[in-house]
């Protein structure tokens, strides 16, 4: 499926690699998540911010990369993010989304993949959807994108990978029962296990050519 290009892009692109040039210069392990990681591979154009994904230990010293980078700071008092301003975009440098912090998983997780001639870590599509559909609350229940991603990058997805991750959660079990009626998600007989078949993780390193990481320092 293609897109029409998002006049938000190419801002968000440039912020990007400039980001991604000042953590990889001072040597943070970081990967490319959220919209941007979905538009990485294949999905729908976001007009939203830039997300990395990083580990805690190291959300100062990302920061500060990034303010000797020409970024301008921001410590929000939230407590599972940093902020930093490239003009009027923003980069979330996220340690700690919903359904817990940042480990070594998702490094493992990852692929690595060139985004606009530049190669990234990109975050896994199963954890891209999970911290989305976690993350949702009561008052903004919007599964909108969720679902236009997920139908984007439906062959990409580890469905029985999510269903462990977000089944148990209200949020995320009403998508898992939208993404099969709407037939974006394999249906799930009734009573039935998970398989133990090879995930569509494995399968994706060879159409994208990654590799599996070493974990962070």
């Amino acid at each position: 499926m293609s897109y029409a290009p998002s006049e938000d892009i190419p801002r968000l692109v440039e912020t990007m690699k400039r980001a991604a040039g000042a953590l990889r210069e001072a040597d943070v392990p970081f990967l490319l998540g959220g919209g941007m990681a979905g538009w990485a591979r294949g999905g729908p154009p976001t007009d939203h911010d830039v997300d990395f994904l990083l580990l805690e230990r190291d959300g100062e010293r990302a920061l500060a990369a990034l303010a000797e980078a020409g970024f301008r700071p921001e410590r929000p008092p939230e407590g599972w993010l940093l902020k930093a301003w490239d003009g009027d975009v923003l980069v979330d440098l996220i340690f700690h989304p919903s359904g817990g912090p940042v480990d070594e998983g998702y490094f493992e997780r990852a692929d690595e993949i060139e985004v606009v001639s530049q190669p990234l870590l990109v975050a896994s599509i199963e954890d891209v959807l999970a911290t989305k559909l976690l993350a949702m609350t009561e008052q903004e229940p919007h599964y909108g994108a969720v679902l236009e991603l997920a139908r984007a990058l439906r062959e990409q997805v580890d469905w029985d990978a999510l269903r462990e991750r977000v089944a148990a959660a209200p949020f995320g079990a009403a998508f898992l029962t939208l993404a099969e009626r709407l037939e974006i998600a394999p249906a799930q007989p009734a009573g039935s296990r998970l398989a133990h078949a090879p995930s569509a993780q494995s399968r994706r390193r060879e159409t994208y050519g990654g590799r599996r990481v070493s974990k962070p320092r």
